[in-house]
């Protein structure tokens, strides 16, 4: 379940007869505005738990 984390669950689903792929990203994106989810990447891109700051 996705409910009350910061994780992303991604499914792509293929279809060769036309060539077309469909990507579709699930989130819980209650509580997180623009704001959380850069205080998110940066903790990312520094090495730091991912909800360090974020309450």
């Amino acid at each position: 379940t996705l409910n009350g984390s910061n994780n992303l669950c991604l499914h792509v689903f293929g279809n060769e007869e036309n060539g077309q792929a469909v990507v579709v990203g699930m989130l819980d994106n209650l509580g997180k505005g623009a704001s959380g989810q850069a205080v998110q990447n940066l903790n990312l891109m520094l090495g730091v738990a991912e909800d360090t700051g974020l309450v």
